[in-house]
Protein backbone atom coordinates (compact mmCIF):
# COMPACT_ATOMS: atom_id res chain seq x y z
CA UNK A 1 0.00 0.00 0.00
CA UNK A 2 1.35 3.40 -0.91
CA UNK A 3 1.87 5.86 1.91
CA UNK A 4 -0.50 8.79 2.35
CA UNK A 5 2.17 11.35 1.40
CA UNK A 6 3.02 9.43 -1.77
CA UNK A 7 -0.62 9.49 -2.88
CA UNK A 8 -0.72 13.24 -2.33
CA UNK A 9 2.41 13.77 -4.40
CA UNK A 10 1.06 11.63 -7.25
CA UNK A 11 -2.20 13.56 -7.28
CA UNK A 12 -0.39 16.88 -7.43
CA UNK A 13 1.51 15.92 -10.59
CA UNK A 14 -0.64 17.33 -13.37
CA UNK A 15 1.53 15.79 -16.09
CA UNK A 16 0.98 12.36 -14.55
CA UNK A 17 -2.77 12.98 -14.48
CA UNK A 18 -2.76 13.85 -18.18
CA UNK A 19 -0.57 10.90 -19.12
CA UNK A 20 -2.64 8.34 -17.22
CA UNK A 21 -5.93 9.74 -18.45
CA UNK A 22 -4.91 9.63 -22.12
CA UNK A 23 -3.24 6.23 -21.87
CA UNK A 24 -6.19 4.63 -20.10
CA UNK A 25 -8.67 5.92 -22.67
CA UNK A 26 -6.42 4.99 -25.59
CA UNK A 27 -6.39 1.45 -24.19
CA UNK A 28 -10.19 1.29 -24.29
CA UNK A 29 -10.50 1.82 -28.06
CA UNK A 30 -9.77 -1.10 -30.36
CA UNK A 31 -8.79 -0.54 -34.01
CA UNK A 32 -12.13 -2.05 -35.02
CA UNK A 33 -14.00 0.48 -32.86
CA UNK A 34 -12.05 3.27 -34.56
CA UNK A 35 -12.63 1.91 -38.06
CA UNK A 36 -8.96 0.96 -38.52
CA UNK A 37 -7.50 -2.34 -39.73
CA UNK A 38 -6.17 -4.49 -36.87
CA UNK A 39 -3.39 -6.18 -38.90
CA UNK A 40 -3.53 -9.53 -37.15
CA UNK A 41 -3.72 -10.48 -33.48
CA UNK A 42 -0.09 -9.96 -32.42
CA UNK A 43 -0.48 -6.39 -31.22
CA UNK A 44 1.74 -5.48 -28.29
CA UNK A 45 -0.54 -2.78 -26.92
CA UNK A 46 -4.05 -2.91 -25.58
CA UNK A 47 -6.25 -0.62 -27.60
CA UNK A 48 -4.90 1.92 -30.05
CA UNK A 49 -1.25 2.66 -30.69
CA UNK A 50 -0.04 6.23 -30.32
CA UNK A 51 0.47 6.53 -34.06
CA UNK A 52 -3.12 5.42 -34.64
CA UNK A 53 -4.45 8.10 -32.30
CA UNK A 54 -2.27 10.66 -34.09
CA UNK A 55 -3.66 9.52 -37.45
CA UNK A 56 -7.27 9.75 -36.24
CA UNK A 57 -6.67 13.17 -34.68
CA UNK A 58 -4.82 14.55 -37.71
CA UNK A 59 -1.61 15.42 -35.82
CA UNK A 60 1.94 14.17 -36.09
CA UNK A 61 3.02 11.18 -34.02
CA UNK A 62 5.69 13.33 -32.32
CA UNK A 63 3.09 15.91 -31.33
CA UNK A 64 0.74 13.31 -29.88
CA UNK A 65 3.57 11.59 -27.97
CA UNK A 66 4.45 14.95 -26.42
CA UNK A 67 0.81 15.51 -25.44
CA UNK A 68 0.49 12.05 -23.91
CA UNK A 69 3.58 12.71 -21.83
CA UNK A 70 1.63 15.53 -20.19
CA UNK A 71 2.46 18.57 -22.34
CA UNK A 72 -1.07 19.89 -22.89
CA UNK A 73 -0.29 23.57 -22.28
CA UNK A 74 -1.00 25.61 -25.40
CA UNK A 75 -2.91 22.86 -27.20
CA UNK A 76 -5.60 24.43 -29.37
CA UNK A 77 -9.30 23.69 -28.92
CA UNK A 78 -9.32 22.19 -32.41
CA UNK A 79 -6.64 19.65 -31.50
CA UNK A 80 -8.36 18.87 -28.18
CA UNK A 81 -11.63 18.28 -30.02
CA UNK A 82 -9.84 16.02 -32.49
CA UNK A 83 -8.26 14.03 -29.65
CA UNK A 84 -11.62 13.71 -27.92
CA UNK A 85 -13.13 12.34 -31.13
CA UNK A 86 -10.23 9.97 -31.77
CA UNK A 87 -10.48 8.56 -28.24
CA UNK A 88 -14.30 8.52 -28.41
CA UNK A 89 -14.59 10.51 -25.19
CA UNK A 90 -18.04 11.16 -23.77
CA UNK A 91 -19.13 14.63 -22.64
CA UNK A 92 -17.65 14.31 -19.14
CA UNK A 93 -14.36 12.92 -20.45
CA UNK A 94 -14.10 15.66 -23.06
CA UNK A 95 -14.70 18.31 -20.41
CA UNK A 96 -12.05 16.71 -18.21
CA UNK A 97 -9.52 16.82 -21.06
CA UNK A 98 -10.24 20.53 -21.56
CA UNK A 99 -9.95 21.18 -17.81
CA UNK A 100 -6.53 19.48 -17.75
CA UNK A 101 -5.38 21.53 -20.73
CA UNK A 102 -6.66 24.76 -19.18
CA UNK A 103 -4.93 24.04 -15.87
CA UNK A 104 -1.70 23.12 -17.64
CA UNK A 105 -1.51 26.59 -19.14
CA UNK A 106 -2.76 28.53 -16.12
CA UNK A 107 -0.40 30.94 -14.33
CA UNK A 108 0.62 29.60 -10.94
CA UNK A 109 -1.33 32.21 -9.06
CA UNK A 110 -4.61 31.42 -10.83
CA UNK A 111 -4.57 27.65 -10.74
CA UNK A 112 -6.49 27.10 -7.50
CA UNK A 113 -10.09 28.25 -7.29
CA UNK A 114 -10.95 28.61 -3.63
CA UNK A 115 -14.44 27.32 -2.84
CA UNK A 116 -16.41 28.71 0.09
CA UNK A 117 -16.21 26.80 3.39
CA UNK A 118 -19.65 28.03 4.48
CA UNK A 119 -22.77 29.35 2.79
CA UNK A 120 -24.29 32.80 3.02
CA UNK A 121 -27.24 33.06 5.44
CA UNK A 122 -29.65 33.77 2.60
CA UNK A 123 -28.78 30.41 1.00
CA UNK A 124 -29.67 28.67 4.25
CA UNK A 125 -32.95 30.57 4.13
CA UNK A 126 -33.53 29.24 0.61
CA UNK A 127 -32.92 25.69 1.85
CA UNK A 128 -35.26 26.17 4.81
CA UNK A 129 -37.97 27.45 2.48
CA UNK A 130 -37.93 24.05 0.71
CA UNK A 131 -40.19 22.21 3.13
CA UNK A 132 -41.39 19.16 1.17
CA UNK A 133 -38.10 17.87 -0.25
CA UNK A 134 -34.67 17.10 1.20
CA UNK A 135 -32.15 19.68 -0.01
CA UNK A 136 -28.48 20.38 0.61
CA UNK A 137 -25.58 22.47 -0.65
CA UNK A 138 -22.20 20.84 -1.14
CA UNK A 139 -18.90 21.55 -2.83
CA UNK A 140 -16.95 19.49 -5.37
CA UNK A 141 -15.16 17.60 -2.57
CA UNK A 142 -18.52 16.23 -1.35
CA UNK A 143 -18.35 18.39 1.80
CA UNK A 144 -21.92 19.09 2.92
CA UNK A 145 -22.06 22.78 3.87
CA UNK A 146 -25.77 23.34 4.47
CA UNK A 147 -29.02 21.34 4.60
CA UNK A 148 -32.68 21.83 5.28
CA UNK A 149 -34.49 19.83 7.97
CA UNK A 150 -35.53 17.04 5.60
CA UNK A 151 -32.00 16.91 4.22
CA UNK A 152 -30.65 16.34 7.72
CA UNK A 153 -33.21 13.60 8.21
CA UNK A 154 -32.40 11.88 4.92
CA UNK A 155 -28.65 12.04 5.55
CA UNK A 156 -28.77 11.36 9.29
CA UNK A 157 -26.54 8.24 8.91
CA UNK A 158 -23.88 10.42 7.23
CA UNK A 159 -24.18 13.06 9.94
CA UNK A 160 -23.67 10.44 12.65
CA UNK A 161 -19.93 10.75 12.01
CA UNK A 162 -18.82 13.67 14.23
CA UNK A 163 -16.15 14.80 11.77
CA UNK A 164 -17.00 18.12 10.12
CA UNK A 165 -17.70 19.15 7.51
CA UNK A 166 -19.72 16.01 6.85
CA UNK A 167 -18.42 14.39 3.68
CA UNK A 168 -20.47 11.82 1.78
CA UNK A 169 -17.50 10.41 -0.17
CA UNK A 170 -15.71 9.73 3.12
CA UNK A 171 -18.86 8.02 4.45
CA UNK A 172 -19.20 5.87 1.32
CA UNK A 173 -15.60 4.67 1.25
CA UNK A 174 -14.49 4.70 4.88
CA UNK A 175 -17.71 3.40 6.44
CA UNK A 176 -18.77 0.88 3.80
CA UNK A 177 -20.73 -1.41 6.13
CA UNK A 178 -23.07 1.46 7.02
CA UNK A 179 -23.04 3.01 3.55
CA UNK A 180 -24.12 -0.28 1.97
CA UNK A 181 -27.15 -0.32 4.27
CA UNK A 182 -28.10 3.24 3.39
CA UNK A 183 -27.44 3.35 -0.36
CA UNK A 184 -29.25 0.51 -2.12
CA UNK A 185 -27.12 0.93 -5.25
CA UNK A 186 -23.90 1.20 -3.27
CA UNK A 187 -21.54 0.12 -6.06
CA UNK A 188 -22.90 2.77 -8.42
CA UNK A 189 -22.87 5.44 -5.72
CA UNK A 190 -19.22 4.65 -4.97
CA UNK A 191 -18.20 4.70 -8.66
CA UNK A 192 -19.96 8.03 -9.14
CA UNK A 193 -18.21 9.53 -6.11
CA UNK A 194 -14.75 8.58 -7.36
CA UNK A 195 -15.55 9.75 -10.89
CA UNK A 196 -16.84 13.12 -9.71
CA UNK A 197 -13.84 13.63 -7.42
CA UNK A 198 -11.60 12.95 -10.43
CA UNK A 199 -13.59 15.52 -12.41
CA UNK A 200 -13.15 18.04 -9.61
CA UNK A 201 -9.41 17.35 -9.55
CA UNK A 202 -9.23 18.31 -13.22
CA UNK A 203 -10.85 21.65 -12.40
CA UNK A 204 -8.79 22.28 -9.25
CA UNK A 205 -5.61 20.15 -9.30
CA UNK A 206 -3.99 22.30 -6.60
CA UNK A 207 -6.85 22.26 -4.09
CA UNK A 208 -5.01 21.10 -0.98
CA UNK A 209 -8.15 19.89 0.79
CA UNK A 210 -9.20 17.88 -2.26
CA UNK A 211 -5.71 16.39 -2.53
CA UNK A 212 -5.80 15.50 1.17
CA UNK A 213 -9.19 13.81 0.77
CA UNK A 214 -8.02 11.77 -2.24
CA UNK A 215 -4.90 10.81 -0.31
CA UNK A 216 -6.94 9.72 2.71
CA UNK A 217 -9.37 7.66 0.65
CA UNK A 218 -6.55 6.13 -1.41
CA UNK A 219 -4.70 5.09 1.74
CA UNK A 220 -7.70 3.71 3.62
CA UNK A 221 -9.94 2.15 0.95
CA UNK A 222 -9.02 -0.62 -1.48
CA UNK A 223 -12.24 0.04 -3.40
CA UNK A 224 -11.43 3.72 -3.85
CA UNK A 225 -7.91 2.90 -5.10
CA UNK A 226 -9.35 0.52 -7.70
CA UNK A 227 -11.97 2.98 -8.88
CA UNK A 228 -9.58 5.94 -8.84
CA UNK A 229 -7.16 4.00 -11.05
CA UNK A 230 -9.89 3.55 -13.68
CA UNK A 231 -9.59 7.27 -14.61
CA UNK A 232 -13.38 7.49 -14.93
CA UNK A 233 -14.98 10.94 -14.75
CA UNK A 234 -18.60 11.98 -14.45
CA UNK A 235 -20.61 15.17 -14.72
CA UNK A 236 -23.05 16.14 -12.00
CA UNK A 237 -26.61 16.66 -13.12
CA UNK A 238 -29.67 14.61 -12.34
CA UNK A 239 -30.71 11.05 -11.71
CA UNK A 240 -32.25 8.77 -9.12
CA UNK A 241 -31.07 7.59 -5.73
CA UNK A 242 -32.46 4.76 -3.64
CA UNK A 243 -31.94 5.28 0.07
CA UNK A 244 -32.81 2.71 2.72
CA UNK A 245 -33.48 5.02 5.65
CA UNK A 246 -33.25 3.39 9.10
CA UNK A 247 -36.50 5.03 10.24
CA UNK A 248 -38.83 4.96 7.22
CA UNK A 249 -37.41 2.30 4.91
CA UNK A 250 -36.88 2.54 1.16
CA UNK A 251 -37.01 5.92 -0.55
CA UNK A 252 -36.74 5.88 -4.35
CA UNK A 253 -36.00 9.52 -5.10
CA UNK A 254 -35.17 11.72 -8.08
CA UNK A 255 -32.48 14.34 -7.66
CA UNK A 256 -31.38 17.47 -9.43
CA UNK A 257 -27.90 18.94 -8.91
CA UNK A 258 -27.63 22.61 -9.86
CA UNK A 259 -24.63 24.93 -9.87
CA UNK A 260 -25.03 28.11 -7.85
CA UNK A 261 -23.91 30.93 -10.18
CA UNK A 262 -23.30 33.32 -7.28
CA UNK A 263 -21.13 30.75 -5.43
CA UNK A 264 -18.75 29.11 -7.92
CA UNK A 265 -17.91 25.56 -6.89
CA UNK A 266 -21.08 24.97 -4.90
CA UNK A 267 -24.08 22.87 -5.96
CA UNK A 268 -27.66 22.69 -4.73
CA UNK A 269 -29.05 19.14 -4.58
CA UNK A 270 -32.80 18.61 -4.23
CA UNK A 271 -34.46 15.18 -3.81
CA UNK A 272 -38.08 14.66 -4.85
CA UNK A 273 -40.65 11.90 -5.32
CA UNK A 274 -43.69 11.79 -7.64
CA UNK A 275 -46.78 13.13 -5.91
CA UNK A 276 -49.26 10.52 -4.70
CA UNK A 277 -46.81 7.63 -4.81
CA UNK A 278 -45.40 5.51 -1.98
CA UNK A 279 -42.12 7.42 -1.95
CA UNK A 280 -43.95 10.71 -1.47
CA UNK A 281 -45.76 9.10 1.45
CA UNK A 282 -42.43 7.98 2.88
CA UNK A 283 -41.10 11.52 2.60
CA UNK A 284 -44.06 12.62 4.75
CA UNK A 285 -43.11 9.90 7.24
CA UNK A 286 -39.51 11.14 7.12
CA UNK A 287 -40.66 14.67 7.94
CA UNK A 288 -42.73 13.34 10.84
CA UNK A 289 -39.79 11.34 12.14
CA UNK A 290 -37.50 14.35 11.81
CA UNK A 291 -39.87 16.53 13.82
CA UNK A 292 -39.68 14.02 16.69
CA UNK A 293 -35.94 13.45 16.60
CA UNK A 294 -33.09 15.68 17.70
CA UNK A 295 -30.95 15.84 14.57
CA UNK A 296 -27.37 17.07 14.40
CA UNK A 297 -27.45 20.82 13.83
CA UNK A 298 -23.78 21.65 13.38
CA UNK A 299 -22.34 20.97 9.93
CA UNK A 300 -19.00 22.62 10.66
CA UNK A 301 -16.26 22.19 13.20
CA UNK A 302 -16.68 24.49 16.23
CA UNK A 303 -14.65 27.69 16.02
CA UNK A 304 -11.93 28.60 18.48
Amino acid sequence: MRAYGEWMTATLDLRTEIREFLRSHRARITPEMAGLPAYGCNRRVKGLRREEVALLAGVSVEYYVRIERGALAGTSEGVLDALASALQLNEAERDHLFHLARQSGAPNGRRHRKTPATVRPVLQEVLDAITRAPALIRNGRYDVLAMNHLGRALYSPVLADPRRPANTARFVYLNPSEAEKVFVDYDQVARNAAAMLRMELGRNPHDEELIALVGELSTCSDLFRQQWASQDVRLKGYGSKRVNHPAVGLLDLNFESMDLPTEPGLQLNVYTAPAGGPDADNLVLLASWASEETLATELHAPSG
